[in-house]
């Protein structure tokens, strides 16, 4: 099993090569070196969010629908997604920026949606899919690591970051056909649900309370997250005065994650994922408030915060990725009907959907407050990258943790409902005289 999970989530590496890129420096790509004004910036990045997410919603009816086993949507997507990626990084105009960027999200989503469906049928236990997703988030740190180191070598060009993202395709694209070809996929578990129309499956969702609460709970934590992670560079570059330590700082996050990946699984495993996000939550929250309080701390103090700010978020990814697959059971257990793509579809709409408004959020208010990129910020510049990268946050997670408080997922109660659906129904004694 764990072999296979391995493989399995490495997956994850190839596409936060991919995903990494787009989150931490494609909106610094717009603003720094294409100088696209702020305002345009984010409006671009908006709209290709938004694209994302219908592309994510379209791509999980067409894997719900169509049959297809989900390995063959990554052995015929991850070339054109590679090749869609480097272009994205490589045009030099705004049209050019807008029209490479829904290429790429089209190609990401009809091969990541599928992939992440493909983990209810690797394994059927919570505790076995907690394991699962603290394997993908794993990789994944690792990828974000090697993402937030290769960037600032290059020449802040368009060419510079081409050259960067043709390497990082180069390794993501064959560990993706690898997965493709080496991971098994039964064709038993493939065809193992009833096909229902579109309509009612959505129906479905919207009626599946864990699902529900799961996915306002992540979409709250990942604009928190993206809220945090963007204005990282702005803050060291323009409030700290440290060029390159932002991209320093987000590799040491993304090195720092591997240490507490396994720290989040263990506990989840232990308590719930439930029960760990709420703590993650609470680190959070603990931590926006001590380095909000400090004013303006020493840079060992930001490296502090920012490390302790990634250990949450850590806990809020693991967390969502082990119940999601568990919300498609529960949903089937309560309603009669499996929908299993199409809720990662949704899952992955609603999560960028929130991205696409932390993108506006941010190019919006800079511009509002006179940020102009490459020269020194006045006050209001600065206490808006303050603002966004510590009041937002801190909202959103509260937001996101009276959510998790009321999904109907706690640890154990998937085999309490398989127990007593397999349990024999005992016929009523016998009347006596």
């Amino acid at each position: 099993m764990t072999p296979r999970l391995l493989l399995f989530g490495s997956g994850d590496f190839a596409f936060n090569l991919f995903w990494q890129s787009v989150s931490l420096y494609l909106l610094f790509f717009y603003v720094d070196v294409l100088a696209l004004p702020p305002a345009m910036a984010g409006l671009i990045f908006m709209i290709g969010a938004l694209w994302d997410g219908i592309a994510d919603l379209l791509a999980g009816i067409v894997a719900e629908r169509s049959r297809i086993a989900y390995r063959r949507f990554l052995a015929w997507g991850a070339v054109p997604l590679g090749l869609a990626f480097v272009a994205m990084f490589a045009v030099p105009a705004a049209g050019g920026a807008l029209a490479a960027q829904l290429l790429f999200r089209t190609f990401y989503a009809f091969t990541n949606i599928p992939y992440a469906a493909w983990t209810t049928r690797l394994a059927a236990q919570s505790e076995t899919r907690t394991l699962l997703a603290g394997i993908r988030m794993a990789f994944g740190a690792t990828a974000a690591a090697l993402v937030a180191l290769a960037f600032p070598v290059a020449k802040p060009t368009a060419a510079g970051f081409a050259t960067v993202a043709m390497i990082l395709a180069a390794i993501a694209v064959p560990l993706l056909l690898l997965v493709a070809l080496l991971v098994p996929e039964p064709a038993r578990e493939r065809n193992a649900h009833t096909r229902i129309a579109i309509p009612a499956a959505l129906a479905a969702l919207a009626r599946n309370r864990a699902f529900v609460t799961l996915n306002l709970a992540a979409g709250l934590g990942s604009a928190a997250a993206a809220l945090l992670g963007q204005s990282l560079l702005y803050h060291f570059r323009y409030v700290l005065g440290d060029a390159t330590g932002g991209s320093r700082m987000l590799a040491i996050m993304g090195l720092s994650s591997l240490v507490f990946v396994p720290v989040w699984t263990m506990l989840a495993r232990r308590t719930g994922a439930r029960i760990a996000w709420m703590v993650s939550g609470a680190v959070a929250l603990a931590g926006l408030s001590l380095f909000t309080a400090s004013g303006m701390p020493s840079l060992l103090a930001n490296g502090l915060f920012f490390v302790m700010m990634q250990a949450a978020f850590t806990g809020f990814g693991l967390a969502a990725w082990a119940l999601l697959p568990d919300t498609v059971d529960w949903g089937e257990m309560q309603g009669g009907v499996r929908v299993e793509a199409l809720a990662f579809g949704v899952f992955a709409l609603l999560q960028k959907a929130a991205l696409a408004a932390t993108g506006l959020a941010i190019g919006t208010i800079f511009d509002a407050a006179g940020f102009v990129a490459g020269t020194a910020q006045s006050a209001a510049a600065l206490a808006a990258i303050r603002q966004v990268m510590l009041i937002g946050p801190a909202v959103l997670i509260l937001l996101a943790m009276a959510a998790v408080a009321c999904n109907p997922l706690r640890r154990g109660t998937l085999a309490a409902l398989r127990s007593a659906r397999t349990r024999p129904t005992l016929p009523p004694p016998a009347p006596t005289d």
